[in-house]
């Protein structure tokens, strides 16, 4: 084949591929047609020879493809699945430190309202004439109450302060 030959036939392979596949099929169809053998046999040959490779390696070629496909699917899926796991445990931790902030905020309106009603009861004991009003059972067991409920806001602190901090458990 002479240079001009095959200038003209590179032209027409680049036009067959701008007019669209049809054109290629019918053209290979015609080559196919002017050497004798079959449309789909030259059309896997003449694939084969454009990339300068045999059948089989275009089949170890798509192999390699499916296979890396299927281990970015698999890899996309398990970071979706990670994603997902990470998500509902935060969502998971976050509801429980509300709730336990909800707590404290309930114990410590009620510490609010032990230390009126002690500065009432301090009050009412002192103004009937008592020499000593903390030293009452009275107000002895509101010291006590007072005593438990801080001690319960503590343990709720320490909670709220772990739960903070707890990291997600490695996946299984």
């Amino acid at each position: 084949m002479t240079d001009q030959e095959k200038k003209q036939d590179t032209t027409e392979s680049s036009a067959a591929a701008e007019a669209g596949p049809e054109t290629v099929v019918i053209e290979t169809q015609a080559k196919a047609g002017e050497t004798g053998t079959d449309p789909q046999e030259a059309t896997a040959s003449d694939a084969a020879d454009e990339q300068g490779q045999p059948a089989g390696d275009q089949a170890d070629r798509f192999k390699d493809v499916t296979d890396n496909l299927k281990e970015t699917t698999e890899k996309l899926w398990e970071n979706t699945r990670h994603a997902w796991s990470t998500a509902t445990f935060k969502a998971q931790q976050y509801k429980l430190l509300v709730q336990k902030k909800i707590d404290l905020s309930a114990i410590h309106k009620r510490i609010s309202a032990s230390h009126g009603d002690l500065g009432r009861l301090i009050d009412d004991l002192r103004g009937q004439g008592q020499e000593r009003p903390t030293e009452t059972p009275e107000v002895q067991s509101l010291f006590d109450r007072l005593d438990g409920l801080k001690a319960e806001a503590a343990m709720l602190e320490e909670e709220i302060d772990a739960l903070r901090h707890t990291e997600k458990p490695a996946d299984e």
